[in-house]
């Protein structure tokens, strides 16, 4: 991936004041696997091109983390204290234990989810293939950033099918809904397959 998109996409992500505090303060959830993922780290990259200011069309921001403890009582812990941790903010925050993901996906969207063996690799499995990314401090002053499409797609935006996610049925329902807040975005053709880093 090219470095300077790379900077760029973290630049653009940061200008939002929100995934700002929530990056600098994602450490004190002392959560194994821990990622700032989907659409507030998108969102902003589109708000811009669309002259909007960022976040300014972000639902949610969510964080995903793996623990073996797939309880829900584990869980309900952990957002809980994400929920105080943030409070401030004025934002919904949504932290998920992709270890329970296999639990709970079948009965809500209606077909297994796949074993998996951490965040990354759920990341990884967004619907839109351009929108599978994770951002997380690398404990040095900078980022990890999980991105195993890429971000052309996301600068360009280009909506391509991800040919890893469980549930390519809900693709037009997504794009619709992505593309009722930046209409400017295209259904790339969905015969190309998604590009890889």
């Amino acid at each position: 991936m090219p470095r300077d998109l790379e900077e760029r996409f973290i630049d653009l992500v940061l200008a939002d004041p929100v995934n700002a505090a929530i990056l600098a303060r994602l450490p004190e959830l002392h959560l194994n696997d821990c990622w700032l993922v989907a659409g507030c780290l998108f969102g902003p990259v589109w708000d811009a091109r669309s002259g909007a200011g960022p976040g300014s069309r972000t639902n949610d921001y969510d964080i995903f983390y793996w623990d073996e403890d797939t309880s829900w009582e584990a869980e309900d812990t952990v957002i809980g204290h994400a929920n105080r941790l943030f409070a401030d903010l004025g934002v919904v925050i949504e932290a998920r234990n992709q270890a329970r993901v296999p639990i709970w996906f079948e009965q809500h969207f209606g077909s297994p989810y796949p074993e998996s063996t951490g965040s990354a690799e759920n990341i990884g499995r967004f619907i839109v293939a351009g929108t599978c990314l994770g951002l997380r401090p690398n404990g040095h002053g900078g980022f990890d950033l999980c991105a195993p499409f890429g971000l052309e797609d996301v600068f360009a935006g280009a909506l391509r099918p991800n040919p890893n996610n469980p549930t390519p049925g809900r693709f037009a329902v997504k794009c619709a809904s992505y593309r009722a807040r930046w209409p400017w975005l295209r259904v790339a053709d969905t015969t190309d397959q998604a590009p890889r880093e």
